[in-house]
């Protein structure tokens, strides 16, 4: 009777928690993928998989808006990220994301009743949010919509928050490794590249490279 139980236990959490696919809704230019077990990447299309462990590459003028669940990842040129963990259990979903290079930004908008925890590790920093919209890499932090808690090597922390409709707030990491006092920019500043099918407005921006000054986001 015990081993039963323990039998149907294991089959209940397998059934209450499962594993989810990222898809790649649309690109631009140069996007490649590498699959767990392949030795090399392959070019990406509209409407591709993104499972757990799947390296996304973007070229020079590339992009990638990939969708899962609930949250949505614009992926930046020149930019490499894999998904670390894509889970779904009752009411709550999990996605972790390892940004190895590059930048994305992050929309994160789950429906009523359900949560979603979004996790972005870069390698000095790391962002989690549960219902926001923020741009970043290891140096500078964009919050277009909620709070960030924004810290690097020295100072204290400094909350970024958004500002009022249209606007966003920025900060970034000065010459003393602090945290600098945050500024006001138009968000559209902040939008990714147009894609097919998205709305006007968009447009294509510089990329940030990765640097190498210590951070930390805490979502406040």
């Amino acid at each position: 009777m015990k081993k039963i139980f323990v039998l149907m236990m294991i089959l209940f959490c397998a059934v209450g928690v499962f594993a989810q696919n990222g898809v790649i809704k649309e690109l631009t230019g140069t996007v490649e993928i590498k699959r767990t077990g392949q030795a090399n990447f392959v070019a990406a299309r509209a409407g591709d998989q993104v499972a757990r462990d799947t390296i996304v590459s973007t070229g020079f003028k590339s992009t990638a808006l990939i969708t899962v669940g609930s949250t949505v990842l614009t992926v930046r040129p020149l930019t490499r990220l894999s998904l670390a963990e894509i889970s779904a259990s009752a009411g709550t979903e999990t996605v972790n994301v390892n940004l190895a290079t590059g930048r994305v930004r992050v929309d994160v908008d789950p429906p009523a009743g359900t949560r979603a925890n979004t996790t972005v590790r870069g390698p000095t920093a790391t962002a989690s949010v549960r219902g926001t919209s923020f741009e970043f890499d290891t140096q500078a932090l964009t919050v277009i919509k909620g709070t960030v808690a924004f810290q690097g090597s020295t100072g204290t922390a400094m909350l970024v928050k958004a500002a009022a409709s249209g606007s966003a707030a920025t900060s970034e990491v000065d010459t003393n490794g602090a945290a600098a006092d945050p500024v006001t920019a138009k968000a559209e500043t902040y939008l990714p590249p147009r894609l097919a099918g998205t709305r006007s407005g968009y447009r294509e921006e510089p990329t940030l490279t990765m640097g190498t000054v210590g951070m930390t986001f805490v979502l406040q």
